[in-house]
């Protein structure tokens, strides 16, 4: 037979579509040509191809080759299609079965010697797979490298077979016996808890775990301000370790986006992402980019923590790009041939100095920044942006006897278990987390008593808020109203979520 035919994937931001490889062989003068809309890693495979099926032993056939990927308008690029290449060229030679390749689908980078090293994406692509599968009602295995066997896997009844070499992929086909046969992959997932600094390890600033607390019950954004040496980053890194468990869903959609870059280890299998971009970063390293669009820090830290230091000294154009996902929990990636959406549904923790030097507002009294400077540095963080954070607060210096007394504070487990219970709360009453409530649904779960609606209504007057900030409040109060088991939203809990607004200036 001169025509082969097997399936593999390509990757269009988080989507792995199917793709056919097709390998034709001809008579004529010995050529090898590849056709599809290939890029450059693609065209460079018919070097390693012919070397790696000739260092296995096996004959480079003379004749004109062609092989198509398809769809054509779909552009293809790395080196997983080295693999399924080189196996349409044995089928349609004839050096190897081809009744059974319908069955599988393929990927991996071949070496020189013909050893299989791992690709970006195996995650994605597996899990596309096996979406594809449910639909149609046939399923496929899928080969592919060993070193991505363990991240593949954890596609829940995906079939993974791993391969060491072409050679080894090669036996599998020609093998009568099962025992000489590829061995079915299971993913090794630990069962043990996720492990994050403890919060036990912060003296003091029982306002500010406080507030954390309610942000991680809630999933709401929060910005501590305060001066150097106070514990901000102390406490946002120590946030992912309060956070509620994820779920299956939620971790294999982090687990597919950090496939896309560099892989991803099934050892921190459900630990949540944290990313912190130094202030130096660009706007596509953030939000992801580049001529085929990949992640960016906001979409790697999908069901995680996005944590911004420093914030005002982030470029403003850089900052602002986070106000459409830290809305919709997305982004789309444009750019002249192709266009790209990756989930962005994370929580963002900022922290910042109150004024350049630092001290504003410090006990020492070291502070020498005028107003006008105090104000044109706290205006480097946009309204709209500012508008989007639902939690700002106070992480004030304390003096150096009392930081000698403090005893250590409550543990991240204690914390986490309230913050799970209240999570379980709103999964209970409206499915989701609080935060990420629509406007109809405000209005029905977060409408306090008539206290409570009063003093809203007098502070959304006196601090001219928005219509966008009057919402994060009634949700802010919703959350504190959950941690403390309260069906109903009181003064209390709306008194304590407006002064989660009021710490760097008044909206």
């Amino acid at each position: 037979m001169s025509l082969a035919v097997l399936k593999s994937r390509a990757l269009a931001g988080m989507n792995a579509p199917e793709v056919t490889v097709e390998v034709h062989l001809a008579n004529g003068l010995p050529s090898f040509t590849i056709v599809g809309l290939p890029e450059t890693e693609v065209k460079e495979s018919k070097d390693r191809v012919r070397a790696a099926l000739q260092n296995a032993q096996f004959e480079f056939p003379a004749r004109r080759i062609t092989v198509n990927l398809a769809p054509a308008d779909l552009p293809k690029e790395s080196g997983r299609f080295d693999l399924p290449i080189a196996l349409g060229i044995l089928a349609a030679s004839g050096q190897m079965p081809d009744d059974e390749l319908d069955q599988y689908e393929f990927a991996g980078e071949l070496s020189l010697s013909g050893e299989l090293r791992p690709i970006r994406g195996a995650l994605a692509m597996t899990y596309a797979m096996h979406r594809a599968g449910d639909a149609s009602g046939k399923q496929r295995s899928f080969i592919l490298p060993r070193a991505n066997a363990d991240e593949a896997a954890l596609v829940k009844n995906a079939t993974i077979f791993p391969g060491d070499s072409l050679l080894h992929v090669c036996a599998h086909f020609a093998a009568a016996d099962a025992d000489a046969r590829l061995t079915r992959h299971t993913a090794v997932i630990p069962a043990a808890r996720p492990r994050y600094p403890d919060f036990a390890d912060v003296k003091g600033q029982i306002q500010a775990k406080r507030a954390l607390e309610v942000a991680a019950a809630g999933n709401h954004s929060i910005l501590l301000v305060g001066p150097p040496g106070t514990g901000k980053s102390m406490l946002a890194a120590r946030f992912p370790g309060i956070l509620p468990s994820m779920t299956d869903d939620e971790a294999l959609e982090s687990a597919a986006v950090q496939s896309l870059t560099s892989g991803f280890s099934s050892s921190k299998w459900k630990t949540r992402p944290y990313r912190a971009p130094h202030h130096t970063s660009s706007g596509i390293a953030l939000v992801g980019g580049g001529s085929t669009p990949r992640p960016g820090e906001i979409s790697l830290a999908h069901r995680g923590v996005l944590f911004l230091d420093e914030l005002p000294e982030f470029d403003r154009k850089v900052l602002e790009v986070l106000r459409e996902p830290l809305e919709s929990g997305q982004i789309t990636i444009s750019r002249a041939a192709r266009q790209a959406d990756f989930p962005a549904r994370f929580q963002l923790v900022a922290a910042m100095n109150p004024c350049p030097c630092g001290y504003y507002g410090h006990p020492s009294n070291k502070c020498r920044c005028t107003p006008d400077t105090v104000a044109r540095y706290q205006g480097r963080i946009s309204g709209p942006l500012l508008d989007r954070i639902d939690m700002q607060i106070q992480v004030p210096a304390l003096p150096h006897e009392d930081l000698l007394k403090q005893a250590s504070g409550e543990s991240s487990a204690a914390v986490a278990i309230r913050v799970e219970q209240a999570f379980a709360r709103q999964l209970q009453r409206q499915s989701k987390g609080n935060n990420t409530l629509s406007t109809k649904e405000i209005e029905a779960h977060c409408k306090p008593d008539a206290a409570g609606e009063q003093l809203l209504s007098a502070a959304m007057t006196r601090l001219n808020w928005s219509a966008r900030a009057y919402h994060r409040v009634l949700k802010v109060a919703r959350t504190i109203a959950d941690l403390a088991d309260c069906a109903t939203i009181g003064q209390p809990h709306v008194a304590e979520a407006i002064q989660y607004r009021r710490a760097l200036r008044e909206q």
